[in-house]
């Protein structure tokens, strides 16, 4: 068993799609009509047959006051893993992106979080290298 989607609740699909491709560099692999909404999804770049992330329309009444409640306590939805935490950090802060939490070490990572502009904070996340390695 293996995950092939995952999603994140978007308050504006067309909007969101431009953040996670045109900002974070995502590539689009299905825009899907469907009723008021569209299947959007997005895979890693040169991913194309990668896990898909859902652009997920926040409809839901649930919605709402979930990532309202994640927002305040400054909890991430959900962690994209990079392999250079600070020059992701340089290149999105270059592009405007604002950050809640610049880079840190936790751990046995080096972690930042983000706006994404949709309604959600995101932490992007690099694994230390230790010995052994």
């Amino acid at each position: 068993m293996r995950i092939y989607a995952t999603s994140v609740p978007v308050d504006d699909q067309a909007k969101a799609l431009a953040f996670y491709t045109d900002v974070l560099g995502f590539e689009l692999k299905n825009d899907i009509p469907v009723g008021e909404y569209r299947w959007l999804t997005v895979t890693g770049k040169g991913e194309p047959n990668g896990t898909e992330l859902l652009l997920e329309p926040s409809a839901h009444p649930a919605v709402g006051p979930f990532r309202e409640a994640l927002v305040a306590d400054g909890i991430p939805y959900t962690s994209f893993q990079v392999d250079d935490l600070d020059a992701e950090f340089e290149r999105l802060s270059g592009l405007g992106v604002c950050f809640v939490q610049d880079p840190m070490d936790a751990g046995d990572v080096r972690i930042a979080v983000l706006d994404d502009t949709c309604g959600n904070l995101i932490q992007l996340m690099q694994l230390k290298l230790t010995d052994g390695a």
